[in-house]
């Protein structure tokens, strides 16, 4: 019975760890680029709805579920260090929660709160929005790697159990 629920929260991981790679990675890769061609107040606009939207939608409950369990599989492999797999069960979960979820909060979330409480009209909106362009988008690029490499990590537990 242990073995199944391992199992299930492998797959939960390495399914939610892909779903958010994917999210990370188009916002790395060409959202950002797109919202920083437009003027300043209208891509400021553009974030600040995006940022609404995504606190209110199935994101929220995906970006908690999967560093939980994430958690969850850290632990059980100290418990089981002697597993196939443990290590890099352990490596995932600690890359993910390290470089996903405490990368969010530490920094893109104050970010995007900063971001909220400038007029985009301002003399300085112009600044500040090249500014988070700039940093946010760095923070995102390892959220979305440590996203990328715990999926893999998963996966070859996954394989090797």
């Amino acid at each position: 019975m242990t073995h199944a629920i391992i199992t299930i929260l492998l797959w939960f991981s390495a399914i939610s760890c892909g779903l958010l790679a994917g999210l990370y990675f188009s916002f790395s890769t060409f959202i950002m680029r797109a919202l920083g061609r437009v003027e300043a107040p209208a891509g400021m606009a553009a974030m600040n709805s995006v940022n609404a939207v995504i606190q209110r939608s199935l994101f929220m409950p995906l970006f908690l579920g999967s560093s939980l369990v994430a958690l969850m599989l850290v632990v059980i492999s100290l418990f089981q260090w002697h597993q196939p797999g443990s290590v890099a069960a352990f490596a995932g979960g600690v890359i993910y929660i390290g470089g996903m979820f405490i990368c969010t909060m530490a920094f893109n979330v104050p970010l995007n709160n900063a971001l909220a409480k400038v007029d985009p009209a301002s003399a300085d909106g112009g600044n500040v929005w090249g500014h988070y362009l700039r940093d946010w988008t760095r923070w995102n690029h390892v959220r979305t790697v440590a996203s990328t490499v715990a999926m893999i990590l998963f996966i070859y537990v996954i394989s090797v159990r």
